[in-house]
């Protein structure tokens, strides 16, 4: 009988080496996205609007709070060290960002099983919700760490 991997114990014991993992997103880091608090299955992460970010009404654009998002589901869905893509998002945006404002996004994660994941994200600016995102991933069955005969 194959042994139950208890996840949350990996996190634990590796956790350095994940997060430098899932930090190092390349399009996160060329759009300013800092990583702020990162735990099982949670994560949460800030970006200053720049004036370059805006649509042609002069608000952030919805790809930008998008991919703002879409990095804290990222990295909630791979806190365990499995490799997890997104499989499905759906946003609502609430309301407008302005260049110069902070916003927040935070990734919890609801349920999770063998082979899905399934998030909520939630968008801030000061403490105005301004979007959420509903997001499932698929959890492939590799991890992305080296994982010992304890594990």
């Amino acid at each position: 009988m194959k042994k139950k991997i208890d996840e949350y114990q990996i996190y634990q014991k590796h956790c350095d080496q994940i997060y430098e993992q899932v930090k190092n997103d390349p399009y996160a880091q060329f759009l300013g996205i800092q990583l702020t608090k990162f735990e099982a299955g949670f994560a949460e992460a800030m970006l200053e609007v720049q004036g370059h970010m805006v649509n042609a009404h002069g608000t952030v654009h919805g790809a930008v709070m998008y991919a703002l998002a879409d990095h804290v589901f990222s990295v909630a869905c791979n806190a365990y060290g499995k490799t997890s893509v997104g499989l499905s998002t759906t946003i609502q945006f609430i309301e407008a960002a302005q260049p110069g404002d902070r916003i927040v996004a935070r990734a919890t994660e609801i349920r999770r099983n063998f082979r899905t994941g399934f998030y909520r994200i939630e968008i801030f600016h000061e403490q105005s919700l301004i979007a959420t995102m509903e997001a499932v991933s698929y959890r492939k069955d590799q991890y992305f760490i080296e994982l010992d005969e304890q594990d």
